[in-house]
This record gives C-alpha cells, sequence and structure tokens, in this order.
C-alpha cells in the first residue's frame, strides 16, 4: 500500500489507536466519530443493531488527515471527516467495488457534496441530498425568560416507556431508522442518567433532552424533542437549558448540538439560548445501479 493512501480496517482497536490523537484534536467537528466509536468499543455493534462497522484513515507523511466509517447495514450512510476534492475523489474510486451497497453519505456540507459527486462519477449512481443540519457549539449559555413553569429533572425508571415512545417518534419525525432499538437506546440512556425531562407543576413531562457521554472533554446533546402537540410553550428550550448546565457542571469544555436546517424554529432557539454556528453539514442518499463497497 501507498504510503499516502487510503488505510481500510474492520479493527475498531486499531483504528481508535491509529486515529485517536486526530478525532480528539478538533472534538467538535469530529463528534459523531468519537461518539459513535465510543458506544462500539464500550457496548459493542449490537448497540446499534448491525453488523461491525468498516473504518478507514487517510494518512500523509505518517500523518492522520481524514478518517470515516459506515455500517453495512441500513441507513449505512459513509461518515466522513472534512475532506478535500481530490482526497474525496481518491477514496470514491477507493470504494467502488465489490462488497456491500453504500446508500449515502454524511459529512461537513462541502466535504459530503465534493463525495457525493465523485460517487457519481466512479460509479453513476444519482445523490440526493435528503438532509441539511448545523453544528453548532455552546457559547455561553441564556436561559430564556421566562422559563415556563415548571422543572428539570433526570429521567427515572419509571419514566422508562415514555422515554420508549418518544425515542420512535422522534426517529420517525425526522424520517430516520433508529440506529438502536427504543428498548435498548431507553434503557442505556436511563442507566447513565442521561436523559433530562421537562415536567410541569403537576409532574406531567412534557419535552426530553438526552446527551452523550463525554468524549475529548466534548458532550452532545441528542435528542431533544417535545410531542407536537406540546410544542410552542418553551419547553424545549427549557430542558436544553437544563441539559447543557449539567454538561458544563460535569466538566464539558464544549457542549455541542445539531439542528436541521429545515426548521428555523430550533435553530432561532439554539442561538437564543447561547449556541453559536460551528459549521453546516450534508447528507446525500445515493440511487441507481451502483456497485457495492468492500
Amino acid at each position: 500500500m501507498r504510503p499516502d493512501d487510503w488505510h481500510i480496517t474492520e479493527d475498531l482497536d486499531d483504528f481508535l489507536a491509529r486515529t485517536g490523537d486526530f478525532l480528539r484534536s478538533r472534538p467538535a467537528l469530529h463528534t459523531m466519530q468519537l461518539t459513535v466509536t465510543e458506544t462500539l468499543r464500550t457496548r459493542g455493534a449490537d448497540a446499534y443493531g448491525a453488523e461491525a462497522p468498516v473504518f478507514g484513515r487517510l494518512e500523509r507523511a505518517g500523518e492522520v488527515r481524514a478518517t470515516f466509517f459506515f455500517f453495512r447495514t441500513p441507513p449505512g450512510r459513509l461518515n466522513l471527516t472534512p475532506l478535500t476534492p481530490e482526497h474525496a475523489d481518491t477514496l470514491a474510486a477507493r470504494l467502488a467495488g465489490p462488497g456491500h451497497p453504500l446508500p449515502g453519505v454524511s459529512a461537513e456540507h462541502d466535504t459530503a457534496t465534493a463525495f457525493a459527486e465523485a460517487w457519481q462519477r466512479h460509479t453513476g449512481a444519482t445523490p440526493t441530498l435528503r438532509e441539511q443540519h448545523r453544528l453548532y457549539r455552546l457559547g455561553t449559555l441564556t436561559p430564556p425568560e421566562p422559563l415556563p413553569e415548571g422543572r428539570g429533572r433526570v429521567a427515572g425508571e419509571q419514566d422508562l416507556e415514555q422515554l420508549r415512545l418518544w425515542y420512535r417518534e422522534f426517529a420517525a419525525a425526522i424520517g430516520e431508522v433508529p440506529s438502536a432499538d427504543a428498548d435498548s437506546w431507553a434503557d442505556t440512556r436511563f442507566a447513565d442518567r442521561r436523559v433530562t425531562l421537562w415536567e410541569t407543576p403537576d409532574g406531567t413531562p412534557v419535552s426530553m433532552a438526552g446527551v452523550t457521554e463525554m468524549i475529548a472533554g466534548q458532550i452532545r446533546v441528542a435528542p431533544v424533542y417535545t410531542p407536537p402537540h406540546l410544542r410552542g410553550r418553551g419547553y424545549a428550550g427549557a430542558v436544553t437549558v437544563e441539559v447543557s448546565r449539567a454538561a458544563l457542571a460535569a466538566g464539558a469544555t464544549e457542549v455541542v448540538l445539531f439542528a436541521d436546517l429545515a426548521n428555523p424554529t430550533s435553530n432561532s432557539l439554539y442561538q437564543r439560548i447561547g449556541y453559536v454556528p460551528v459549521t453546516d453539514f450534508a447528507g446525500y442518499d445515493f440511487s441507481g445501479a451502483a456497485p457495492e463497497v468492500g
């Protein structure tokens, strides 16, 4: 293999040993790869209801410049750290061979677009822009005034069925296949005390916000969900402030979240409570008679 090339493996330990410093060097921008690999390391691929993923790294002069992973099971999009168009093209050429299908790509906007165009050139598949998200980093936390009546509290065992229901509703609302089944997601987040609820004065839960484990000093807020009939009352902002404050108290040096660019309400909300834009991400789906990925 050439010294400046893509190195592909299914060995998570080897991947992390070689790329850990690179991923931790920009924890906000690399948030998805940090959190997914940490979950795989601690809980295995079963946490995602998937086969073991494929990992890759680009090295130049012995230095890691980019990484990727993808699962062989749906939704199975290629997840990339930022790349130049040239390196996106070399990766597309490398992956355009026999194996399992590559249904799409998710990455920083310019990288995702460059790879989607390169994949079309090498495979004939048609890319379709499916989603665009903005990554935010917490600046100065600014609670909304007035806060809605009620309080935030960490979800307890009595809330498990509610968490499972809301996780399924959240996944359906964003049009995604859940990366883990609802029971597993709720049980794990509950056990780790990583879901906060906002409840009304009579104790009725009305909104939830989850967080990832802290990795490289970073915590990501995800998901934030309020049932449709309860929106517009300030509950999402209140519960997001609660988990953001708790993340800072736990020692996080960076607190981040994603917001769907098609939802101006959530983008405006996060900025009002102190989150500042970092960069935009895009997700493309591929269709057509593309070859499979090896």
